[in-house]
């Protein structure tokens, strides 16, 4: 007997399909054209290929960006994980504590990002802030809108409060899913503390932790709200990162196409990094199923 395929069901992907088309596709088409082409206004175009990609490839102010950004993102991977894990190890595993422990995780995470930036703003001022009032009272000359090392720390410091939970809260579901049979064989064989980390624990959790670090290298790779409303990419350009730049070159210089072929490239960027993250979970998965 032949079945048949009912295709109905598209008529209900259909509206999300318009909805995408209209939400992104034809936004990412308009970068597109102003990529490859100049304007002086009056909706009057000129073709130019790619030399406004040719421009930022060679563009030592992209480079600068660049290199603070991949930095900024290698030190938030480098805390937030480590830390993330250690706490949901320590997290109680039931009962009373372990609910208020994950209402308590989650409250950063229901922060809106601009609201994160104007806390910190306020909490390290030496004249109002208590961050920078205590340090200040230790003796500890922290001023973060003139100092970059000082920015640099209020910003790192910033995304470890508000991001960290979500490591926590991944690697703890991770850690949940973990049967009690593999404990109890661990305890009858007497392994280690770290032996149970390191030969039960870590590996069901590898998939929630690629997870979690493909979400917070994305996130952190495309910073904008926080580290602006903080230090508005300051002192100087010391924490101005990708995003940060995008912005000041297509509204505040007003660079049309060098910004859309800046944009392009930091898309494709972010792109590449989730299909290689996306890759080695799909190898992991395999591998586990077999």
């Amino acid at each position: 007997m032949i079945k048949t395929q009912n295709n109905k069901a598209w008529f209900l992907v259909l509206p999300v399909l318009v909805v995408v088309a209209f939400s992104a596709v034809l936004p990412l088409m308009t970068v597109v054209n102003y990529a490859m082409n100049d304007t002086f206004g009056n909706n009057q175009f000129f073709w130019v290929g790619l030399e406004w990609f040719e421009e930022m490839v060679t563009s030592s102010r992209l480079h600068a960006a660049l290199g603070r950004q991949v930095m900024f993102s290698a030190i938030i991977l480098a805390i937030e994980v480590p830390l993330g894990i250690y706490i949901a190890l320590n997290m109680p595993k039931s009962g009373f504590w372990a609910s208020f422990c994950l209402v308590l995780m989650s409250l950063p995470l229901l922060i809106p990002f601009n609201v994160v930036g104007t806390i910190w703003q306020i909490f390290g001022r030496v004249d109002i802030g208590l961050l920078g009032h205590t340090a200040a009272a230790l003796g500890f000359d922290y001023n973060y809108t003139n100092d970059p090392f000082d920015a640099w720390v209020t910003v790192i410091v910033m995304d470890v409060w508000h991001w960290t939970s979500l490591v926590a809260l991944l690697a703890y579901a991770g850690l949940q899913s973990i049967p009690q049979a593999y404990y109890q064989a661990a305890k009858i064989d007497q392994a280690s503390r770290w032996a149970v980390f390191r030969y039960i624990e870590l590996p069901k959790m590898q998939g929630v932790l690629l997870i979690a670090i493909l979400l917070r290298f994305m996130d952190s790779f495309m910073i904008y709200t926080e580290p602006f409303v903080v230090t508005g990419g300051g002192p100087g350009n010391s924490t101005t990162f990708l995003s940060i730049d995008l912005v000041k070159m297509a509204i505040g210089q007003f660079d049309l196409g060098p910004a859309a072929a800046f944009s392009l490239m930091y898309f494709l960027v972010i792109l590449l990094v989730s299909w290689v993250f996306f890759t080695v979970m799909t190898n992991l998965d395999r591998q586990e199923s077999k």
